[in-house]
């Protein structure tokens, strides 16, 4: 009862971290909800109105002739679910445990335990509900909507670098949020809402003129997002981004949110939980 066992290799080790993993994922799926079907059911439900939404909206406004020559579902899909694949993964791992959290006193848990699984969580929901989305089309209006993406596999590329860069933006987040909650705080809700317009999913890129693309090419779900519809489109061949930018930064993220984020885990304090 008292003994504690410790896993005797590498591979044994490894396996135990991925169970972990595994069993924290299935955690922060069924976080939002007791029921883990209507968890997802629910994530599928908001991508879905999501989705319906600016398809209105470009209706109305009469924008849907601005879009690319091809599908309007694709060119909005292309947009919306990594805008919203990004977001989530800067949220959720902004939002796992940190070392202060009462999970970490169970052990073998720790942090990297709780990043990597809620990114995880993050990427099994959005694949559902962009799986989800596309069936249903397929089925009512469309049913040679898959025929007409060009390359598929780049752009579900594209998606997993929009979730991949999200997240490694949200480490430094978590990095910096036990030292300055209130302004983190701040500063993480004005980047997802400065990406309702900074990601260009509702306008195409190569239609900007040079002095408005300076406005948005900091920012690597814009370049993401027009990569993803250079890919799905074959009369679109991006001119105003790259995907290697997004990586890189993503990697530069990564690694100053795992050193920030080591060295807050040395100095943590069980305080900070009343200041978060």
């Amino acid at each position: 009862m008292f003994q504690s066992s410790a896993p005797r290799n590498r591979a044994s080790s490894a396996a135990n971290i991925a169970e972990l993993i595994y069993h924290n994922t299935v955690r922060s799926v069924r976080k939002a909800h007791g029921n883990a079907f209507l968890s997802i059911v629910v994530s599928v439900f908001q991508s879905l109105m999501f989705v319906l939404f600016f398809y209105v909206m470009f209706s109305i406004m009469g924008m849907k002739s601005l879009a690319l020559r091809g599908d309007f579902v694709i060119f909005l899909l292309t947009g919306i679910f990594l805008f919203m694949t990004h977001n989530k993964a800067v949220g959720a791992v902004l939002g796992s445990e940190g070392p202060t959290s009462a999970m970490m006193q169970h052990a073998p848990m720790n942090t990297f335990i709780s990043i990597v699984s809620s990114m995880l969580g993050v990427l099994y929901i959005q694949v559902i509900a962009v799986a989800s989305i596309l069936f249903i089309y397929d089925v009512a209006m469309n049913p040679y909507v898959l025929t007409e993406v060009v390359d598929p596999m780049p752009v579900i590329g594209m998606l997993l670098l929009a979730w991949f860069s999200g997240g490694c933006i949200g480490l430094v987040f978590l990095a910096l949020k036990p030292w300055f909650p209130g302004f983190v705080t701040f500063l993480s809700t004005l980047y997802k809402r400065a990406n309702m317009i900074a990601s260009g999913k509702m306008f195409v890129a190569n239609a900007l003129p040079s002095f408005m693309v300076a406005m948005f090419d900091w920012n690597p779900l814009f370049h993401t997002i027009d990569q993803a519809r250079g890919f799905a489109f074959i009369n679109y061949v991006p001119r105003n981004s790259n995907w290697e930018y997004v990586a890189y930064l993503s990697l530069v993220c990564l690694m100053i949110g795992l050193m920030g984020e080591f060295y807050t885990r040395r100095r943590a304090s069980a305080s900070w939980s009343a200041r978060n």
